[in-house]
């Protein structure tokens, strides 16, 4: 069986995850912490970059960051993993769900703004697929209501939007490095701060709360508590990893960007003839290779390609669910009608193989089991391209 994914770690990583071990630091804010951070923060227009154990804590930092209580409000995409929102609501904040636009599957501006209320604080927008997700025009929606606007940017590392780096927009963005993402060290993420009023703050949050990263430092004697955090520090170990996989980032993106560039030629006629939909990447973007999925004309479809791929020796795999619809969504207002976008997603996408030691030839099998698949003749769900 082909896997969906397989994580890249090579030599290199395991000699950094040495490295670790052998200085004697394998707790968090080690020498591989401070030389995984400085890259990012390198990548990142020099904002402040704060590794954590996952992108969802690094949610739950930005979230706690902005001193959200019950009653405020957070617009977020349906379509998107449950930490988009769940980060929010741990703070008190109600996460509002905004629909996408059907072309990118990114979540749409026309739709945030019939979201804005005097409630809300933020805006999380997330970049599918490591396709800018209009960055640009939220910035504007932003400002115009003054409100913040937060980037989950799990998908998006590398990638740019009109020649701006993903992750350099909003006030904070996250970073995911779990074992599904081109960068990965198996479990962990990142905080960016690019509004430097949080970044002493976020220090302290990530460290349990403490000003532990200022003694470190040498600017106190002694470190104590001083504000609500939490446990967010990602160990050297993991960092060590992390390191390696940044040396090697240009590799794995182009290797990526190369794979996903002959999925994108050898399927298009294929997807043409058959009412399939193939991933859109606007003018303004350069993506990260993250994910390639087809668009099958309706769910039925969707779900006989899947058999049909596994039955070729092929894990292909479906994604999101929508939050709207999801029993907790429900319980918070999730309206069906205002997120029909996400709804047909989650009813017809589906994701190939992609990673970087997908062989040329194991390539070529994903793409031969594709194109002996036909759709149900039936019309397509989501209406003409």
């Amino acid at each position: 069986m082909i896997p969906f994914n397989r994580p890249s770690v090579n030599a290199r990583e395991l000699s950094y995850l040495t490295q670790a071990i052998e200085q004697g630091h394998i707790s968090g804010n080690g020498e591989m912490t401070k030389r995984a951070e400085e890259v990012l923060a390198t990548m990142h227009d020099g904002a402040r970059s704060l590794l954590t154990t996952s992108c969802t804590h690094a949610l739950e930092m930005a979230a706690r960051l902005l001193d959200l209580e019950p009653g405020d409000e957070v617009i977020v995409p349906s379509y998107t993993f449950v930490s988009t929102a769940s980060a929010f609501m741990w703070n008190g904040a109600k996460p509002v769900f905004a629909d996408i636009r059907p072309d990118t599957l990114n979540i749409a501006p026309d739709a945030v703004e019939d979201c804005i209320t005097s409630q809300t604080k933020a805006i999380c927008i997330v970049h599918y697929g490591g396709v800018g997700a209009e960055p640009d025009r939220f910035v504007d929606i932003a400002n115009r209501h003054n409100i913040k606007l937060i980037e989950d940017n799990a998908h998006g590392l590398g990638a740019t939007y009109q020649g701006s780096a993903l992750g350099t927009f909003g006030a904070l963005s996250t970073l995911s490095f779990h074992e599904t993402k081109n960068i990965s060290c198996g479990e962990g993420g990142a905080l960016v701060v690019n509004d430097p009023q949080y970044a002493e703050r976020a220090e302290v949050l990530r460290e349990k709360g403490t000003n532990r990263t200022r003694f470190v430092r040498g600017e106190v004697d002694k470190y104590t508590w001083i504000d609500n955090g939490s446990s967010w520090v990602m160990s050297d170990l993991l960092a060590g990893i992390l390191v390696g996989q940044l040396e090697r980032f240009e590799e794995i993106k182009s290797q990526r960007l190369l794979l996903w560039g002959h999925y994108q030629e050898a399927l298009g006629d294929w997807a043409r003839d058959s009412g399939i939909k193939l991933p859109a990447i606007p003018n303004q973007a350069e993506h990260s290779g993250h994910l390639f999925y087809v668009r099958l004309p309706s769910r039925k479809d969707r779900d006989s390609f899947i058999e049909h791929m596994r039955d070729f020796g092929v894990n292909v795999v479906s994604h999101y669910q929508p939050l709207h619809s999801s029993p907790q969504g429900v319980l918070l207002g999730g309206d069906a009608k205002s997120c029909h976008e996400s709804t047909l997603a989650s009813d017809t996408v589906a994701r190939l193989p992609l990673f970087v030691s997908l062989s040329q030839e194991d390539q070529a099998t994903v793409v031969k089991a594709a194109l002996a698949f036909r759709p149900s003749g039936l019309p397509p769900v989501f209406g003409p391209a």
